[in-house]
């Protein structure tokens, strides 16, 4: 027979309500009295009728997560950290992919699962400010990426500007003179390509560095095949770059493919830095120094912003009205650069 509040109650010798407390998770409850539950429950083996609650509070108890490619491993990790984030609060995630059209991503965000959604995480590419703007849907949604919009949505991001004139300030430590930034994008200011030219320009600028567009190489896309053609054309053009920034690991492993080919040592003749810390930038023949967004912060910065506009809808429709409307947050997630051989070479 299935295991019951009320059987977990008389085990711990506490209420059922205290029971439900810790079950889902309310703040007010002793350690020890929270402990001495849990143990009844790990005794009994009781397991919460997950359905039964989100249809109590009128939900599905599935949020979605929408972004421009799975196949990307940056996305495909950033995934796995929402699913992980979303299970901490009994949440099931669906997965949309987008391919980074304007079309898919307008249609998600405008509810075509609004039926079946509680709430929504998406990293657009496209989307425009009217887009949103003239979103009706009105579950839940939190924006992931660069791209800001003036419009009230909480907004989960790193600092790329920042992030970028980090990795050249280390290579401008080791002493690399002529830094070519590969996979610049010149048409949107809002962009990750167009921020992190901005701070490979900021960081040059500052130094005293070249910054002129023949070392701001771009690439058709951030593939391992864009950044090996990007890589190729940049030195057919005549430029000897000592170091590379590429957009993100992708395009470093593909440029890095073609610095081989040519018989350019990594990084004695030429020093490395990628973006997003792929699984592939730690495991190849040269591991790659890269700058690694927090992706786990990431996706519980974004999970606990839905599961907060949840709780203010249920007391919204319970009459229950917040003593103060709460600030939508542009929240910046941390990030660090992680050092390897790709710029520092073996130890």
């Amino acid at each position: 027979m299935r295991v019951s509040l009320k059987d977990v109650a008389q085990r711990a010798g506490v209420s059922i309500k205290t029971v439900s407390n810790v079950v889902n998770h309310y703040e007010h409850v002793t350690p020890a009295m929270r402990t001495k539950v849990q143990r009844a429950i790990d005794e009994l083996g009781y397991r919460p009728n997950l359905t039964a609650r989100h249809l109590r509070k009128g939900r599905t108890g599935i949020i979605a997560l929408a972004v421009p490619e799975l196949g990307n491993p940056y996305f495909a990790e950033l995934a796995g950290a929402v699913i992980d984030a979303a299970a901490e609060h009994d949440l099931t995630v669906l997965l949309d992919h987008t391919r980074g059209e304007r079309e898919r991503e307008v249609l998600v965000s405008q509810g075509f699962r609004a039926r079946v959604i509680d709430g929504l995480i998406l990293s657009p590419l496209e989307l425009d400010t009217e887009d949103l703007a003239a979103r009706a849907d009105d579950v839940p949604l939190v924006l992931l990426g660069e791209r800001e919009y003036p419009l009230p949505y909480d907004h989960i991001a790193i600092d790329n500007v920042a992030a970028a004139r980090q990795a050249v300030r280390h290579l401008l430590d080791l002493g690399r003179t002529r830094i070519a930034f590969l996979g610049a994008r010149t048409d949107s200011p809002n962009r990750p390509a167009q921020l992190r030219l901005q701070g490979w320009r900021e960081e040059l600028t500052a130094a005293g560095m070249d910054t002129s567009d023949r070392f701001a190489a771009p690439t058709g896309g951030w593939d391992r095949g864009d950044g090996a053609t990007g890589m190729a054309r940049l030195l057919d053009s005549g430029v000897r770059p000592d170091a590379v920034f590429a957009y993100n690991d992708l395009v470093a492993v593909g440029a890095l493919r073609v610095l081989h080919e040519r018989g350019l040592r990594v990084p004695w003749d030429v020093a490395v830095v990628g973006f997003d810390d792929i699984p592939e930038s730690r495991y190849g023949s040269v591991t790659l120094t890269t700058v690694a967004p927090d992706k786990r912060a990431i996706a519980r910065l974004a999970v606990e912003s839905l599961v907060r506009s949840l709780a203010r809808a249920s007391d919204k429709k319970s009459g229950v009205q917040p003593p103060v409307e709460p600030e939508l947050a542009s929240v910046t997630a941390p990030f660090e650069l992680l050092q390897r051989e790709s710029t520092l070479g073996r130890r």
